[in-house]
């Protein structure tokens, strides 16, 4: 039995005061109206229903069970087309992820640009850098770069890649010199995010050459390798967006670089579950994302600090 499709047909009977009139409404026979009603007595082991061949009425308990199924019924209507106009207007409470150096440039410049179009969208941001589980962590979209390990079940679509660079302050470069080829970082400090590969791959015309990564400091985020390299602990690998300000600042340099790092720019990726029975505030968000970053391509969306744009991926 379909409990609350008989609540449903009792509540009409009810209300028009017979089965035949309630069969019409409800696209029933009067005798599949009539077992319904039964069904539920049957089941409440209860008679709700006074019947006679001229009229109905309600019984004490009847009356009862009217008043809960009326709450019932209006509440779950009231939570249905609550739903409905979820899926047809942007509103809410946005759930993200993203790794730290996209969520504190990118990705701020992003959510701006979208909530002056979708007022009623707030956002809930996780930032990460060590890693996240993308699906027990209840986000609504989530994003993260190429070493993020993302669920087979999930859908990722590449939104722009971000370029990472070797760097190291002034003074440690003064004390330890200035590395000219990767091999020459074996013997130098060097700092790492302890997510990252315990190796860093350096490309050139000439080839492809690993070094292996055992330093002074290792961290979960970014934030504190880069402020280990401004104190001049050594040197570390890290996007370009979050040192651009130290570059032209002068508080870091850049080694390197006229090498590839790590197979080049590293890719980011909007990630959220599968394409059906999406809200529209999570839908039009994806689309609104998506479609900014195509649209700007080389010029996409600037990092928070950084005067250097980042690059869409067609």
């Amino acid at each position: 039995m379909n409990q609350l499709q008989a609540m449903r047909v009792f509540t009409r009977v009810v209300d028009l005061s017979s089965f035949s009139l309630a069969g019409k409404q409800l696209g029933m026979s009067a005798a599949a109206v009539t077992r319904s009603v039964g069904m539920l007595e049957a089941h409440l082991n209860m008679r709700l229903l006074n019947r006679s061949t001229r009229s109905l009425s309600l019984t004490e308990a009847g009356r009862l069970y009217l008043d809960g199924c009326r709450a019932v019924i209006e509440k779950l209507d009231e939570v249905e087309s609550e739903l409905v106009r979820a899926t047809r207007d942007p509103s809410g409470v946005l759930r993200i992820a993203a790794p730290s150096v996209f969520a504190s440039g990118a990705l701020t410049a992003l959510l701006g640009a979208y909530r002056d179009v979708n007022p009623r969208v707030d956002f809930d941001v996780t930032a990460y850098d060590s890693h996240i589980d993308l699906i027990e962590g209840g986000f609504d979209v989530c994003f993260a770069t190429d070493r993020q390990q993302v669920n087979a079940s999930l859908v990722s679509r590449k939104l722009t890649s971000v370029k990472e660079i070797v760097v190291a302050a002034p003074g440690y470069l003064a004390r330890k010199g200035v590395p000219r080829t990767p091999a020459e970082l074996a013997q130098h400090d060097l700092l790492a995010v302890s997510d990252s590969p315990r190796s860093w791959e350096f490309a050139n015309a000439g080839g492809l050459q690993r070094v292996n990564v055992n330093g002074p400091l290792t961290a979960s985020g970014y934030a504190t390798v880069r402020a280990a390299a401004l104190a001049d602990m050594g040197v570390a690998l890290l996007p370009l967006p979050l040192v651009a300000d130290d570059i032209a600042r002068g508080t870091l340099l850049p080694v390197l670089n006229t090498f590839d790092v790590n197979g080049g720019m590293q890719h980011v990726s909007i990630v959220y579950s599968g394409r059906n029975y999406l809200t529209m505030k999570v839908r039009s968000f994806i689309d609104f994302a998506v479609e900014q970053f195509r649209t700007h391509s080389t010029n996409a969306i600037h990092g928070a600090a950084a005067p250097v744009p980042l690059r869409a991926v067609a």
